[in-house]
């Protein structure tokens, strides 16, 4: 069975035009782009699967919804080098004292590339860490030409009677590499703020400086009305200093912010789980610092839809492909395998 998307729009003069609130809406499709998002299941979590998409908003698993990978675990992040080659960034667990890399130069076969372990023992910024590595994630910055590689780590231990005791401490860590062999510096502090952090990622933007995007991960009360969404902060070095993050760009108990340039290069595509497993939703804007908007997706209402995923889709992230590696991943794993 072919993948099938919605048909470029006649008219590509004005990819943005838009038509009377509420009408449908055909995607402007790039001749020469195309979406791979690297995700996990609800079934098999941490298991590498594909989807992809022309659009960036219609998205269709491949292999027949099995994995395409067998030896990663972790919670999908690629990052292209300086060298074209892709790496990818894993661990077996939350508890595993290693973070691991692969290295790919198709994005269809993946080779183990090497480990890290990050000492979490004297981090002034965050004392008494938990051995404890959450969804590690990468980014290669180009002006600076080095890897940022960053997770999440608590320092309080939760029970089940306060289980968010846990959560609410979790800050982000970094570290910069520029071969992802050597590690130079210990781990610090990404982010100042005092409240909990995880998933963050990090978006060079088009006016220049770079914004991260996070997961507030306090637990929702009328006191901390963001808990549980994603927000963004925009700083001008890639290390910040990053201030205080804006209004929410998500519901609450949504994570897992991943985010894509659509094919007219004028809007931006957040993508993000309401957890666990339960949907994907998509905000969109013209610019890093909004406006946002909230796109209805997966609604069970055809008519109401403006994107779609494969149900059962988690954590992961989505990076922009030629339409040429887009053919060759859809033959290696076709969707009706």
């Amino acid at each position: 069975m072919a993948l099938t998307v919605a048909a470029a729009a006649p008219a590509q003069d004005s990819p943005r035009a838009q038509p009377v609130p509420g009408a449908p809406v055909t995607p402007y499709i790039h001749p020469d782009k195309a979406y791979l998002f690297a995700h996990m299941t609800k079934a098999r979590y941490g298991v590498l699967h594909y989807s992809v998409s022309l659009d960036g908003f219609h998205w269709q698993a491949l292999n027949g919804g099995r994995a395409v990978s067998e030896d990663y675990h972790g919670h999908a992040s690629i990052a292209q080098g300086p060298n074209g080659r892709y790496y990818l960034v894993g661990n077996k667990s939350d508890s595993d004292p290693l973070i691991r890399f692969w290295v790919s130069d198709d994005l269809i076969r993946w080779a183990p590339f090497g480990t890290y372990r990050p000492d979490l023992s004297n981090i002034k910024e965050h004392p008494h860490a938990l051995q404890r590595i959450g969804a590690p994630k990468l980014h290669y910055d180009k002006p600076s030409a080095r890897f940022l590689l960053t997770w999440h780590t608590p320092n309080v231990p939760g029970s089940p009677d306060d289980p968010e005791r846990y959560w609410a401490s979790q800050k982000t860590l970094y570290v910069l590499s520029k071969d992802l062999k050597s590690f130079a510096a210990p781990p610090r502090r990404l982010l100042p703020w005092d409240m909990a952090t995880i998933d963050t990622i990090v978006q060079p933007n088009d006016g220049g400086g770079y914004c991260v995007i996070v997961k507030d991960e306090r637990y929702p009360s009328y006191n901390w009305v963001t808990g549980k969404t994603v927000r963004m902060s925009c700083a001008d070095e890639l290390l910040g200093p990053y201030p205080e993050p804006g209004p929410p760009l998500s519901p609450n108990f949504r994570e897992a912010p991943t985010l894509i340039r659509a094919p007219n290069g004028a809007d931006w595509l957040l993508y993000y789980e309401q957890y666990a497993g339960t949907s994907y939703g998509l905000s969109m804007a013209p610019r890093l610092e909004g406006p946002w908007y909230q796109v209805s997706g997966n609604s069970g209402v055809p008519e109401w839809n403006r994107f779609e995923m494969p149900a059962g889709v988690r954590h992961g992230s989505m990076i922009a492909i030629s339409r040429k590696q887009y053919d060759a991943i859809v033959a290696a794993f076709p969707s009706n395998k």
